[in-house]
């Protein structure tokens, strides 16, 4: 079974594309990737790190109302 791992950030935006999200658009302080109505922050280091990683799919699972799982993410 696979583990999860850091994400590069052009990777994190290509599988959220995938996913159905746009963008990213140029916000205040941060870029933006929007579902529908949802709006996710997108941090601007190159690299992130597991916790983040974890945190943001958090947040994406709650904006598409359902889980991702490792092996749905490394498929993306």
């Amino acid at each position: 079974m696979s583990q999860w791992k850091p994400c590069k950030r052009r990777e994190f935006i290509r599988k959220l594309r995938k996913l159905g999200f746009e963008g990213p658009y140029s916000g205040t302080r941060h870029q933006f990737i929007v579902f529908e109505k949802h709006r996710l922050a997108i941090p601007s280091n190159a690299e992130y790190s597991l916790p983040q990683l974890r945190m943001m799919i958090n947040e994406v699972e709650e904006i598409l109302n359902h889980k991702i799982n490792v092996n749905d993410w490394h498929k993306l």
